[in-house]
């Protein structure tokens, strides 16, 4: 794995494919009140972009990627960093593959569909998260360099797996479904919705 650190946005010359794994670190779960510190995303390809925010100074080739419908953004919970986006750089994420609800669909044998869980079942991988709760709002050091670039490392190959899964269990459109509701799921959330659910009775 390699990383590239960035401050404050990516360079105009990086080249991005049509389908890009993404997450975020933040100071906290609340996207109005907790400081949006680094993005990542990946290719798929060993190597990992480590961006750190300065939210006075809007990342506009990271917006950019955001922004294009062309290109598929894999999140594992993209309900959180899509609203953590859509609240800091005023924009509408479209083209969203979520790990979580897909493993949600496809696994449902175990109530376990964390990120570290996917890459033990699915691909044999053990990874540590033990940088999770760590301060994002500083200088990063080595370790939480490599978590957080482990974050997006695997989401491609964990992506291919659960696409399998779903195939096989003709889950495939309601995923899609899922992945499309995420837009209007995180406009509840920020709205101050995102702990009832409007669809019960």
């Amino acid at each position: 794995m390699k990383i590239n650190l960035y401050n404050g946005d990516l360079p105009e010359n990086i080249k991005i494919k049509n389908s890009i794994a993404i997450d975020s670190e933040t100071m906290g779960l609340n996207p109005k009140r907790d400081k949006l510190c680094l993005v990542q995303i990946s290719n798929g390809d060993e190597i990992c972009h480590l961006i750190k925010i300065d939210i006075s100074k809007k990342p506009k080739n990271l917006i950019k990627i955001l922004k294009n419908n062309k290109i598929q953004k894999i999140f594992h919970f993209a309900r959180f960093d899509v609203a953590v986006f859509k609240f800091n750089f005023k924009i509408n994420i479209k083209n969203i593959y979520c790990t979580k609800i897909a493993s949600k669909l496809v696994r449902t044998y175990t109530d376990k569909h964390g990120y570290k869980d996917l890459c033990s079942e699915l691909l044999n991988k053990n990874i540590s998260k033990a940088e999770q709760s760590s301060d994002w709002g500083g200088e990063l050091t080595k370790e939480q360099q490599k978590y957080a670039a482990t974050d997006v490392l695997y989401l491609h190959k964990i992506k291919a797996k659960l696409d399998k899964m779903l195939l096989r269990e003709k889950r495939v459109k309601l995923a899609k479904a899922c992945f499309d509701f995420i837009e209007h799921r995180t406009e509840l959330d920020i709205h101050g919705w995102q702990e009832q659910d409007i669809f019960k009775h």
